[in-house]
Formats: C-alpha cells, sequence, structure tokens
C-alpha cells in the first residue's frame, strides 16, 4: 500500500487564531490527517470548542495568550515541547482585519494592525524555529497573508500593508531558514466564509454582499478551503516547495 502524500501523522503543529474561522478548521483539518496540535488563541472557551470538534482530543495542548505579549510566549513553547516533543510545522493564522478609509488612520491604529498581524507572527516564529524547539529534520512555516497584500481595494490600506508585509517576510525567511530544511510559504486566501467576514462592513447589507461575492468567480470560499491548502504545504507532498506564496481565492485575482 502506498503511502499518504498528505498524511500528518506523527507530526506537531502549531496552529494561532486557533479559536474561529480558518485556523479553527485548520486545526480540525489537521487533526484528521494524523497530527498532534497545539492551539493557541485567546478565548479559551472557544479553544475548548475547537478541540472538541478535533480527532484525538487528548492528543492535543490548549493555550490561550495573547501574542503580542511577547515575553510571554516562549514560555509556553517550552512546555508544550516538554510535553509532546519538537515542533514540525506552524501555521501562523491569528490576525485581524479592518476596512477604514486612509483619511481616518491614525498611527495607533497602523500599530495595532501591525503588531497583531506582522510582529506576533514574527517573533513566534523566531522563537519556534529555535534548535531547542524545532524538529532537527525540518519542517513548514505557513504564514497567512491575503489577496489583499497584492490587490488594492478601497478602505483596506492598513490592513493590506500588514499582509503584504507578512508576504515578503516569508520569502526572506524562506532562504534564511533553507539550511535548516526548514520551508516558508504563505497563503493568500480570498474572501472566505468565517465569523471575522460576517462581521465584516460589506456583510451588513445584501448589495455590498452581493458586490463581493461577484468578485470571486467561484464563489466565496470556506474554511476548509483553506485548511487543506495548510495540509499540503504541512506535508511531504510540498517537500520541494518553499518561498512561495500560495494564491486561494476562488479566481478573485484572475478578474
Amino acid at each position: 500500500m502506498n503511502k499518504d502524500p498528505f498524511s500528518l501523522s506523527g507530526k506537531l503543529v502549531i496552529i494561532t487564531g486557533a479559536s474561529s474561522g480558518i485556523g479553527r478548521q485548520c486545526a480540525i483539518s489537521c487533526s484528521q490527517r494524523g497530527a498532534k496540535v497545539i492551539l493557541i488563541g485567546r478565548n479559551m472557551d472557544r479553544l475548548v470548542e475547537t478541540s472538541y470538534l478535533m480527532e484525538n482530543a487528548k492528543d492535543h495542548l490548549i493555550f490561550s495568550i495573547d501574542l503580542t505579549h511577547y515575553s510571554e510566549v516562549e514560555g509556553i513553547i517550552k512546555d508544550a515541547v516538554s510535553k509532546l516533543g519538537k515542533i514540525n510545522g506552524l501555521i501562523n493564522c491569528a490576525g485581524i482585519s479592518a476596512t477604514l478609509p486612509f483619511n481616518l488612520a491614525k498611527p495607533e491604529k497602523f500599530q495595532e494592525l501591525f503588531d497583531i498581524n506582522v510582529q506576533a507572527a514574527l517573533n513566534l516564529t523566531r522563537i519556534v524555529t529555535k534548535p531547542a524547539y524545532f524538529y532537527q529534520k525540518g519542517g513548514s512555516i505557513i504564514f497567512m497573508s491575503s489577496v489583499m497584500g497584492i490587490a488594492g481595494e478601497t478602505g483596506k490600506s492598513v490592513y493590506s500593508m500588514t499582509k503584504a508585509a507578512v508576504t515578503g517576510v516569508s520569502r526572506s525567511l524562506s532562504l534564511e531558514l533553507a539550511p535548516k530544511k526548514i520551508r516558508v510559504n504563505c497563503i493568500s486566501p480570498g474572501v472566505v466564509e468565517t465569523p471575522m467576514s460576517k462581521n465584516a462592513i460589506y456583510s451588513k447589507n445584501e448589495e455590498s454582499l452581493n458586490k463581493i461575492k461577484a468578485l470571486h468567480p467561484l464563489g466565496l470560499g470556506q474554511p476548509d478551503d483553506v485548511a487543506n491548502a495548510c495540509v499540503y504545504l504541512l506535508s511531504d507532498s510540498s517537500k520541494w516547495v518553499t518561498g512561495t506564496n500560495l494564491i486561494v481565492d476562488g479566481g478573485y485575482l484572475a478578474r
């Protein structure tokens, strides 16, 4: 029998933003493919809900933490590794969005989005890839970007800044970490139906929502569309893939 090339059996994966949306589905999908998962998010109750939806719930660990509390992050990674072993993969899924006219944006808002969407992910990646914590034969790091890091849209300047930053960082990191056999890639989704998107301004009325749907020739995405792409990039099927930005957008950028 041929080995399943998309299996994550024997791998330990960290997933941030695992309390809802894409991060929650990534946790579920990774567990279904055999991975042990370290779930990280700010809301403990919702993290527990995620764990109940996963395969082999007792095999996983949950940590409730604000990743912008940088000095606290290494402690949880050290704790997780001591309990489950070294890390094979990381999905940086935690993030926030904002639709805001540029003339109303203030430096405080720039900093808030940059801290959460960029610096928190970079700090966690810096810690996780230390030899004390990461599997010595390598693995996979995934940053969650967005089509807004490539395409422009009114009211998305600040958000686009953070997602373009993540895409650029992943390319450089892919070269820096290649000697350690650590692959680094981005995924850029279009609009995915999640609690975050349902609270967005464009979801407040049917006309605006239909305009967004029309921008996606295959319709809006589902969390598992992105989670499946993450499974691929974590698995041995993508062992020769690094420094790329995998676009999962239902045709948004093909317009």
